[in-house]
């Protein structure tokens, strides 16, 4: 199949302008989004991408998690489709690109191809997928999960988030329950834009990250268990302070992780303590250890070191130790034909690139298991997401998008135009 004339380009601005008409919805309080999944935000925001994608031509299915299929026809309606796109839902401080700029991508790539008078012969099919952030309703990239086999829908209709309120209860209510079973769609091929989330490509001063491998991820919620009582008349000797549990397996995590440089990165995020009280010593601290890397050998040696040394620090202070494994996947190496086309698109547009490791979990870690995939990846400022700071120019997203045109063209295989 040969590759699309050089001069195929998207319309960077109606891109840019559909990213900013997005972020209308779900404004946070500091410039970003908090269009967390499965709120009335997200509702209205899966609502205008609906009728973006009807309006361009598409038709919009819809499965038993939400997961929007905005189908585009080819010249052959028994080829299998070309998939591309990412998510809508943010963070609850999140940016108005991280995820946003491949689903919209996704859609400018069929906006172009329109107006250049383009078909191909494999349908080309848009999808936002719910629940990738992981933030409301753990784990992360919970739909396109189920979607390729890794959590059965029982247990993402299971999820709870802090409120106590369901995934199943919580779709029905904002309306995007479908009637599609999750996983019965077969792919030809998953393309995935998405900003970095990290400095590299910012420092290198490249327009282009082609990414040739994900990171693989360890979630561990860990629970450290001693004794709530009255932090005035407590002598210190006879504490069971679940609260230096959590203190000293901070620092564990953060000495595993330097061990393992310049493959490896561990931090504790999400905490919980109980009772949560100024003058009471913590009896539970519940916190998730968040190890990552793109060879396995490391992830699993941290995860193992971990869970080998934090029971015995809790076993010194008096407190117990306990976990459960709250995500995992292994490390990604995305298609090679595929990351070849990127590559490849990337030197006939003239954009600067270089192959990159994704730091940061995406759906198309999942859907890499069940269809060829790859990633593609512009720069964001500072390397800053999951901030509402997060910010990219309007150059890095036509670079990025040009690219993803260009390697969806070639993978559903220009027939016209």
């Amino acid at each position: 199949m040969p590759a699309p004339a050089s001069n195929l380009k998207i319309n960077p601005d109606r891109l840019w302008d559909s990213l900013m008409e997005m972020a209308k919805i779900g404004p946070g309080v500091a410039g970003g989004n908090n269009r967390q999944t499965l709120t009335d935000e997200d509702a209205e925001g899966r609502a205008l991408f609906q009728r973006w994608c009807e309006d361009a031509g598409g038709s919009v299915k819809v499965d038993r998690l939400g997961s929007m299929f905005a189908e585009f026809p080819g010249t052959d309606p028994e080829a299998l489709p070309v998939y591309v796109g990412s998510h809508l839902d943010t963070q609850p401080t999140g940016g108005k690109y991280d995820g946003i700029l491949g689903v919209l991508g996704g859609l400018e790539v069929i906006r172009s191809m329109r107006d250049l008078g383009i078909r191909t012969r494999r349908p080309i099919v848009v999808v936002n997928w719910t629940n990738e952030e992981g933030t409301r309703f753990a784990p992360a990239m919970l739909a396109s999960g189920v979607f390729a086999g890794v959590h059965d829908l029982a247990f993402a209709y299971g999820r709870k988030d802090a409120n106590g309120l369901s995934f199943e209860d919580e779709l029905k209510r904002i309306g995007w329950q479908g009637e599609e079973e999750v996983g019965a769609r077969k792919m030809h091929a998953y393309l995935e834009l998405h900003i970095e989330q990290g400095p590299i490509l910012e420092a290198e001063g490249k327009d282009v990250g082609v990414v040739t491998h994900g990171q693989g991820l360890r979630w561990i919620q860990c629970t450290v268990t001693g004794k709530a009582s009255h932090t005035g008349s407590t002598p210190m000797a006879v504490r069971r302070n679940a609260g230096r549990g959590l203190a000293q397996i901070t620092e564990l995590v953060h000495e595993i992780a330097m061990k393992h440089q310049p493959n490896a990165v561990g931090a504790i995020g999400h905490i919980d303590i109980h009772p949560n009280s100024r003058n009471i010593i913590p009896e539970t601290a519940v916190f998730t250890v968040d190890f990552r890397s793109h060879v396995q050998e490391t992830l699993e040696a941290m995860a193992d070191e971990l869970l080998e040394r934090a029971p015995k620090i809790c076993a010194d202070l008096g407190c117990t130790f306990a976990h459960e494994m709250a995500g995992a996947f292994d490390p990604p190496a995305f298609d090679e034909t595929l990351v070849a086309r990127i590559r490849a698109a990337a030197e006939r547009l003239g954009y600067s690139h270089m192959d990159i490791v994704s730091g940061a979990g995406h759906d198309a870690c999942w859907i890499n298991r069940v269809a060829p995939t790859a990633m593609i990846m512009c720069p964001c400022e500072d390397g800053l997401s999951h901030n509402e700071a997060e910010e990219i120019s309007k150059d890095w997203a036509r670079a990025g998008a040009d690219v993803l045109m260009h390697a969806v063209l070639e993978t559903a295989e220009i027939v016209e135009g």
